[in-house]
């Protein structure tokens, strides 16, 4: 069997349409540079317009490789955590979920696990995928790979642009080779998407 090497990007900035700024232009090409040291079979990408654009943007640096949509990795909660499972500085964030709505949630987050989490069938086929999706879909493929409790996808945040890596191979669990590394990022780049704070 082979492996699958999963390459996860939150996309670059946004304003507060969801259109990609010049700031996330930027950070896209520098990942897209990055990426085009990889023999990649495909990149995906939510259906969302920052996530087109930062797809778009990074493919200019990856010719001949396929860009497509996959609904599994559009923004959503993956998962509602009962009010047991939460911590208390999460309690007002789910205020106005219903039950409908969370189920909904949890059901395209098994479908993007069933869809991209997965060992490639057959010997030695191993597969190089970029996906460019949102912070709550990395955290929850990472929630995953670390076979940690559903709510744990929560304080899993991820920069815009930053780069998240997990393989997928027979007879071991999932490996995170990275998360959230931007060192393809300038400094005046790095940590878009996080509230203000002091970074290293």
């Amino acid at each position: 069997m082979g492996i699958r090497h999963l390459y996860l990007a939150r996309h670059g900035e946004a304003d507060a349409f969801g259109e990609l700024t010049d700031v996330g232009r930027r950070q896209a090409s520098l990942l897209g540079q990055r990426l085009s040291r990889i023999s990649l079979g495909a990149v995906w990408h939510s259906p969302l317009p920052r996530a087109v654009a930062t797809a778009h943007e990074l493919a200019t640096h990856l010719p001949n490789v396929p860009v497509a949509d996959a609904a599994e990795l559009v923004d959503h909660v993956p998962y509602v955590p009962s009010a047991s499972e939460r911590a208390p500085a999460w309690a007002g964030f789910f205020d106005g979920y219903d039950d409908d709505e969370a189920a909904a949630g949890h059901r395209l987050a098994q479908a993007l696990v069933a869809r991209f989490a997965t060992i490639p069938d057959g010997p030695g086929s191993d597969m190089y995928e970029v996906l460019i999706t949102h912070a709550y879909q990395v955290a929850w493929l990472v929630r995953h790979a670390l076979d940690a409790p559903p709510a744990r996808w929560l304080g899993l945040n991820s920069a815009n642009a930053a780069l998240t890596v997990i393989e997928y191979r027979t007879s071991t669990p999932p490996a995170i080779v990275m998360f959230n590394d931007m060192s393809h990022l300038p400094t005046d780049l790095r940590w878009t998407g996080f509230t203000d704070a002091v970074r290293p």
